[in-house]
């Protein structure tokens, strides 16, 4: 709050086309009690996140004799306003504040293109945005029932397979060859992340069904801490990235895989961000020659100490060396190598075991 704008006060509209309309909303905000569709922010910052479902209107729909559909957003806010130099600041301290409380109105006006080509849609997806409309449904439903917002969001992505696989055509209906079923999105890249998200969000503490290693108040923590933030940083909280150096000078490569199989003695090194924390992990074979932990003027830790500083939420910051730390820090990170109820597997089946039942649910729905 001390080092970037905050909005007070704030209160949020958003209006659509006739052919549209808001089906529900999600975010850290609560409704105006006599205005539809506006909704009161207490605090913002520049990360706060606010989703919206939009639904059409009975008998509508988008055609290429319409208009483009139009979103307006109004965003009223208060927030504190500095003049000057922040240097000035000592020098006058006796003076006037330069300070100032402002209250603002923005308002911005959306106009958006449609498709009739599904391919098209596919290729515009974004799937970070797509994550977390899903979290936020999750997490209304498992205020009810984890076990059945669980199953709900296995059946989503078995359900979005089946139309993306019967979009392209990869199984005709007389085709009864499972495996020609389409898990991986092989003809849309903007697609082929999308499994592994919703995979790591099942295995995520959120939506774990009692384990007596997950604390009640850590799941009600994760719960307000997803459903604030913005796109990139909740994907990064759910499916961390992981980065491997051949030395603390190089990096090697941003992995795709959250599994011990991307550990070779090439890359003895690795850094892993999952938003809340960052692990550097250095293998039980690394070379006693590399200083451990790693020096200040490396790549490395300059990475970490930028990460830290750009970050809304400071990460905590852990050093685990493999031939003497305990590594389960780390390891519980390694999403591919659990099984859906989070129990540690051998090897990287747990990913894969989960997108081959997911293919035999696809078949089970019928294409």
């Amino acid at each position: 709050m001390l080092k970037r704008p905050y909005a007070f006060g704030c209160v949020l509209r958003l209006r659509t086309s006739p052919e549209i309309k808001i089906a529900d909303s999600y975010g850290h905000f609560f409704p105006d009690p006599q205005y539809m569709h506006v909704q009161h922010i207490n605090c913002c910052d520049l990360f706060a996140s606010y989703t919206y479902d939009f639904e059409f209107e009975k008998d509508s729909q988008f055609s290429r004799k319409s208009r483009p559909p139009i979103l307006q957003i109004a965003f009223k806010y208060t927030m504190i306003v500095h003049h000057g130099d922040a240097s000035d600041d000592a020098s006058n301290s006796g003076s006037r504040s330069k300070f100032s409380v402002q209250r603002r109105l923005r308002v911005r006006t959306i106009q958006y293109n449609t498709t009739a080509n599904i391919w098209d849609l596919y290729d515009f997806v974004d799937p970070d945005v797509v994550l977390t409309i899903l979290v936020h449904q999750v997490i209304l439903a498992s205020l009810s029932d984890v076990v059945e917002a669980r199953l709900w969001l296995h059946d989503w992505l078995a359900i979005f397979i089946a139309q993306y696989n019967k979009a392209y055509k990869n199984v005709r209906p007389a085709d009864s060859v499972v495996s020609h079923i389409d898990v991986d999105f092989s003809n849309c890249s903007q697609l082929q992340p999308l499994a592994r998200l919703v995979f790591a969000f099942l295995v995520s503490p959120l939506l774990q069904v009692q384990d007596e290693h997950i604390h009640p108040d850590y799941q009600t923590y994760l719960q307000c801490l997803f459903s604030a933030l913005e796109p990139a940083s909740l994907r990064q909280a759910i499916c961390p990235t992981l980065s491997s150096y051949s030395s603390l000078d190089t990096e090697a490569e941003v992995h795709q895989s959250l599994s011990r199989s991307v550990f070779t003695s090439e890359r003895p090194i690795f850094l892993l961000d999952a938003y809340t924390d960052l692990l550097v992990y250095y293998l039980p074979t690394a070379s006693p020659s590399i200083p451990f932990p790693p020096p200040r003027d490396c790549l490395l830790r300059s990475t970490v100490d930028r990460l830290k500083q750009e970050r809304a939420l400071t990460p905590r910051l852990a050093f685990i060396h493999g031939a003497r730390d305990d590594t389960t820090t780390f390891e519980k990170y390694l999403i591919e190598d659990r099984g859906l109820d989070g129990t540690q597997l051998d090897g990287s089946t747990g990913f894969r075991s989960f997108l081959e039942e997911v293919r035999s649910r696809v078949a089970e729905f019928g294409i």
